[in-house]
């Protein structure tokens, strides 16, 4: 394939999907089971045709497009097409359309591999609509039970259950499912990165060496809602004071091993002229390990009950997620590093604190990944970018690393 047919394969493709659910501008909201994300399964399911792949849907609602008619030692790419509230165009989409366009690439040279490739889109990777990050890819694992999906709500109240239900799936299928687990020999994802490391080092594609554990905390503050003009300043129990104790404390325990973010909060009843009755905070904590986490989090808990007691609210916490730090596989990453590196691409691995489905994977099967130069460092917003030639780069770095580990 010319680099002139590349690069209009890739706007083409890439470009059928970022019309689905939000535009670059204003960002995108396909968060699961909304009428946005069904379109992009939509999508997914019409490429993966055009392709001639099967595609099938687990229990789970991940979607598996097949090149190969085994269904034994594959090797698995891909990664997710939802997204946050108003997020960027390339977080998960990016790694969808690079694996599709990978097996087209491939289907030029081969007319079938000598092992199956399957390309798999995760469901609910982001966790923004339910709270429960890389959702797909632990229900498939077992690292999430069904029970801890299936009383989660949304912000309106919507139960999970319902929502796949409306979708057209069956909560009753949800579970861990080894034998499916076992098709798979290995896994790789490319990815926007998300961060500067490639910018610092100038280079379109890199490999990134391993994950960086993450907990999610709900943290409620209760206080006595009052007038906001009748009650004295000195009479209050306000848990939005708390709240601005709570979020000066997570900027306080950041540093370079420990990143600690208040990024989600409800307030009741959310009035303009009554002082808080009730706060529901999420903290967002990760770390270079797992004990500079507990560190962090136990120094926010710890600090925020002497707040609230001093300001006469009551607080409560509890972890609602974790994912564990995750080492890729040596060997695999080893492979994907010396394809990139004989492509020029000088870079060296690096970690990253985002969280992904290869992650959550990699404590199962060998799983490794591939970063794409994001040129502002910026992800989870509509500044989120990616050159075109650093795309058309991975999608050929990702090529000639399913061709090694399938097609020879």
């Amino acid at each position: 394939m010319s680099d002139i047919t590349a690069r209009r394969r890739f706007l083409e493709t890439f470009g059928s999907l970022a019309g689905i659910g939000g535009s670059l501008e204003s960002g995108y909201d396909r968060l699961v089971f909304t009428p946005a994300e069904l379109a992009a399964r939509s999508w997914f399911h019409n490429e993966a045709d055009r392709l001639g792949l099967q595609v099938e849907v687990d229990g789970n609602t991940n979607m598996w497009a097949w090149w190969g008619s085994d269904r034994s030692s594959a090797v698995g790419t891909g990664s997710h097409l939802d997204s946050v509230v108003k997020g960027g165009a390339y977080d998960g989409a990016l790694g969808v359309v690079s694996a599709l366009l990978a097996i087209e690439r491939l289907q030029e040279t081969y007319k079938k591999p000598q092992r199956p490739i399957v390309v798999i889109a995760f469901a609910g990777e982001e966790g923004a609509r339910f709270g429960l990050p890389t959702l797909g890819s632990r229900l498939l694992t077992g690292a999430l039970k069904p029970s801890d999906v299936l009383g989660r709500t949304d912000r309106e109240g919507g139960a999970f259950g319902d929502a796949m239900t409306a979708a057209g799936f069956d909560p009753d299928s949800l579970g861990a499912d080894p034998s499916r687990l076992g098709f798979l020999a290995c896994f790789v994802e490319l990815h926007i990165e998300q961060g500067r490391g490639l910018v610092h080092q100038d280079a379109a594609v890199g490999v990134i060496s391993g994950v960086w554990p993450h907990g999610r905390y709900r943290f409620d503050l209760t206080g006595t809602p009052d007038h906001a003009g009748a009650a004295s300043m000195d009479s209050r129990a306000d848990p939005m004071l708390v709240l601005a104790d709570l979020v000066q404390l997570a900027e306080g325990v950041g540093n370079d091993r420990v990143r600690a973010t208040i990024g989600r909060v409800e307030v009741s009843p959310n009035s303009t002229n009554t002082i808080a009755g009730t706060v529901s905070a999420w903290l967002d904590a990760r770390g270079a390990e797992s004990d500079d986490v507990f560190v962090g989090v136990a120094s926010i808990t710890a600090a925020v009950a002497a707040r609230a007691k001093a300001r006469d609210v009551a607080v409560t916490w509890e972890q609602e997620s974790w994912s564990p730090a995750v080492g890729f596989d040596q060997d695999l990453s080893e492979t994907i590093d010396r394809v990139v590196q004989s492509m020029g691409h000088e870079s060296s691995p690096i970690p990253t604190a985002a969280g992904h489905d290869a992650a959550t994977l990699g404590a199962h099967i060998p799983s490794g990944m591939l970063h794409v130069r994001n040129r502002t460092g910026i992800s989870h917003s509509p500044h989120e970018c990616a050159a075109v030639d650093d795309c058309v780069s991975g999608v050929a770095a990702l090529t000639s690393v399913l061709e090694e580990l399938a097609c020879r």
